[in-house]
C-alpha cells in the first residue's frame, strides 16, 4: 500500500486492526539483485510497497488499514458532534473529523504518488466490529451516549496507537515509515485528550 495511507493511520484502530497485524501470509523475496538495483525507478517502488512484510502484511495492507481506521472514527466523531450532550464530547468529534479526514487524504495523495492499490487483510474485522459499537452509541442518548462514545475512543486510540507500531515495523517504504512516524503525535494527543474528557465525565456522575 501507499506510503500516504500507512501515514494515516496510524492509525487506526480498534483491537481488528491488531489483529489484523497478526494475519499470516506468505513471505516472499524482493526479487532479483537486478530488480533491487533498479529501485529508483517507479515500477520498483510500485513494487516494494507491495512486497510482502516479515509479519505477513504489505504497504498496501498497511494503507487500507490506516485509510479504514480514519474513516471509521471521522465518521464517529461525526455522530458525536449530532448526540453529544457535553460540549467536550461535541469539540472532541469535530477534532475527530477534521484530524482524522485529514489524515487520510494524507494517506490517499501517498497512496496516488506510489501508484500502489490499498488492499485490506484476509480476516480483517474492523469494518464489522466499528459497525457494532456504532450501532451500540445509535441506541444511546445525554449522558449515556457521552461516556458510551469517549469509553470506546479511549480503546480505539490505544489500539491505533498499538497498531502504527507495528505498521512502522512492517512498512518496506520509507515515504510510509515517515508519514506514520509524523501521524503518531497526533493520535497520542487524541488519546490524551479523549482520557481527560473521560475522567472528567466519571466525576460528574
Amino acid at each position: 500500500m501507499s506510503a500516504a495511507h500507512a501515514k494515516l493511520t496510524m492509525l487506526i484502530a480498534s483491537g481488528a486492526l491488531v489483529m489484523a497485524f497478526a494475519c499470516k501470509g506468505k513471505n516472499e523475496s524482493y526479487g532479483t539483485d537486478t530488480a533491487r538495483a533498479a529501485t529508483a525507478t517507479k515500477d520498483t517502488t510500485a513494487a516494494a510497497t507491495t512486497a510482502p512484510a516479515a509479519g505477513g502484511l504489505t504497504d498496501a495492507n498497511i494503507a487500507a488499514i490506516l485509510d479504514a481506521a480514519n474513516e471509521s472514527d471521522s465518521a464517529f466523531g461525526s455522530m458525536a458532534v449530532k448526540k453529544g450532550k457535553s460540549v467536550d464530547v461535541k469539540q472532541f468529534g469535530r477534532l475527530m473529523m477534521g484530524e482524522h479526514h485529514a489524515l487520510r487524504q494524507q494517506g490517499q495523495q501517498l497512496v496516488k504518488k506510489l501508484n500502489v492499490t490499498p488492499v485490506l487483510p484476509t480476516n480483517f474485522e474492523l469494518p464489522d466490529k466499528q459497525r457494532s459499537a456504532m450501532s451500540d452509541l445509535e441506541k444511546k442518548s445525554g449522558t449515556d451516549f457521552d461516556k458510551a462514545y469517549i469509553d470506546h475512543e479511549v480503546d480505539y486510540h490505544q489500539q491505533v496507537l498499538e497498531t502504527a507500531t507495528k505498521a512502522l515495523g512492517a512498512a518496506q517504504n520509507q515515504e510510509l515509515k515517515d508519514l506514520i512516524q509524523k501521524a503518531a503525535p497526533v493520535i497520542q494527543k487524541h488519546l490524551d485528550r479523549a482520557k481527560e474528557i473521560q475522567k472528567k465525565l466519571s466525576t460528574t456522575a
